[in-house]
């Protein structure tokens, strides 16, 4: 038990000093840098960092907050509605200008790494199914809007990088789609060959 709680309190030490190393200079302004960068790099790792604190809740506080979230289907929810706000391109703009929009990103990529972690497992294939057939097709069709528009969505991130965060959406929601693929079928086989009865 005490090597399991130390465990819980080492991963959540890493995610906070993720969190410190990605929120100041120099790596900060560096993935702000670039739009592709902003999005597929900085996103994803602060989003770790909250799945990483999320470690710190204790398992009573853990167990009273699962009975909002059956089925992973509240975090998983709310986990799609903040990050389809955050993929706006006026978000990634203001993020670089106003210190209060820059806390806020990275207060709701926090939040969304701790609901992940408590709602992916619990949600199984079906409920994971569900929300990633909202998803990935929103990402494909905003990595698209990306690529086709003529005209700089973000004020800050030149045309070309637009354009090439666009295709690296397109890319990244496909590849999302084979992994979960391939590990679901594993998974229905292994749970099958289980269930199986010995010869």
């Amino acid at each position: 038990m005490k090597r399991l709680h130390r465990s819980r309190h080492g991963q959540a030490a890493i995610g906070a000093l993720l969190l410190l190393m990605l929120s100041l200079p120099p790596l900060r302004p560096l993935l702000e840098e670039s739009m592709r960068l902003h999005m597929l790099v900085q996103y994803p790792l602060v989003v770790l960092a909250g799945l990483l604190l999320g470690r710190a809740v204790s398992p009573a506080l853990a167990r009273r907050l699962s009975t909002w979230n059956a089925l992973g289907l509240t975090g998983l929810a709310a986990a799609m509605l903040v990050t389809s706000v955050l993929m706006i391109p006026r978000v990634l703009d203001l993020a670089l200008i106003d210190a209060r929009v820059e806390v806020a990103k990275f207060a709701a990529l926090l939040f969304v790494g701790a609901v992940l972690r408590s709602s992916w497992r619990e949600a199984g294939n079906v409920v994971q199914a569900f929300f990633l057939g909202g998803f990935l097709p929103m990402t494909i069709a905003v990595g698209t809007l990306y690529q086709e528009m003529p005209l700089r969505l973000c004020n800050a991130y030149r045309l070309d990088d637009q354009q090439d965060l666009g295709q690296s959406l397109v890319y990244l929601a496909v590849a999302m789609t084979a992994v979960w693929l391939v590990r679901t079928a594993r998974s229905v086989i292994a749970a099958e060959a289980e269930e199986a009865p010995v010869r």
